[in-house]
């Protein structure tokens, strides 16, 4: 694989904004590999993303001089200043560093490891962290460091902290919680702003809470869903990423539509993070822009 280098913008829309940024990566020589857009008419917002290669070319010389990334970077802020833009650049090079939680249930987390293990997930894992010592076979024969970290209503500040250490030791940029079963405090979610995604099992807004699949049940829904969103101050209201639902019908009982809910959850959740990964998300107004 080509190493990349992608752009992610949001600012207040007006003419010219594509022009200004493809004209700059164009005079840095810029091979632009994709490039997507999109506008908020209602808000008056414009959303960018722009992937290039960080490979040269073979000039005639035989050379291949790559990007000069730092060069196009010092050339880009004061652009980005005068049209009010929030931007993040970021390379292909440099892996994000993920920490895992989870609780009881391994479903999610045995897919999201599976799929790191087999190169579709571009991070680096360098802990798992749970209140539950079911995960630590599963860890163990990943070969990534487990942190068992006893979480209790009466011991919970003193388990967010450790929990914070952990993740400030081993400099980590992402928390996924795969079916963590514990509410994060204000002052956790604080720490890592549109950097902690969780995957809830209900079709949100609707069902939140704890048993969303015997809410469901009881009210007769014929469609259940799971749904992957960012993590907010607030329960089960953060920007949502994704979401999927399957048909379901008033034969099935609730143990049915947790196995079938177990499905839907993989899928959301690996999801989500690939597309986290992969720099395709921009967080505005309680809600995401997913560029493709």
């Amino acid at each position: 694989m080509k190493d990349t280098a992608v752009l992610l913008i949001d600012c207040p829309d007006r003419k010219g904004l594509v022009a200004r940024v493809a004209g700059l990566l164009y005079e840095y020589g810029a091979n632009i590999l994709h490039a997507d857009q999109h506008q908020d008419h209602e808000q008056g917002l414009f959303f960018m993303r722009v992937e290039w290669s960080l490979n040269g070319e073979k000039s005639g010389s035989g050379e291949m001089p790559g990007f000069d990334l730092a060069g196009f970077r010092k050339a880009f802020a004061p652009l980005a200043a005068e049209l009010a833009m929030h931007w993040k650049l970021s390379v292909s090079t440099e892996r994000p560093r993920v920490a895992l939680f989870c609780s009881q249930y391994l479903h999610c987390m045995a897919d999201l490891l599976h799929r790191w293990r087999t190169g579709e997930l571009e991070c680096e894992i360098p802990v798992i962290v749970s209140n539950h010592r079911a995960v630590e076979n599963l860890a163990a024969f990943y070969g990534v460091p487990f942190e068992y970290i006893e979480n209790t209503a009466a011991k919970r500040a003193e388990a967010e902290a450790r929990q914070l250490e952990v993740l400030e030791a081993k400099r980590i940029d992402l928390v996924v919680l795969a079916r963590y079963m514990q509410v994060l405090s204000p002052a956790f979610v604080e720490r890592y702003p549109a950097a902690i995604i969780n995957v809830h099992h209900s079709f949100l807004p609707a069902f939140t809470g704890a048993k969303p699949y015997h809410a469901a049940h009881a009210r007769g829904v014929k469609l259940i869903g799971a749904t992957s969103h960012y993590v907010t101050e607030v329960l089960d209201d953060g920007p949502i990423i994704e979401q999927d639902v399957a048909r379901i019908s008033h034969r099935d009982q609730v143990e049915d539509l947790v196995a079938r809910g177990r499905d839907l959850e993989r899928l959301v959740l690996s999801r989500a993070v690939r597309w986290h990964l992969s720099q395709r998300i921009l967080c505005y107004s309680n809600k995401t822009v997913v560029f493709d």
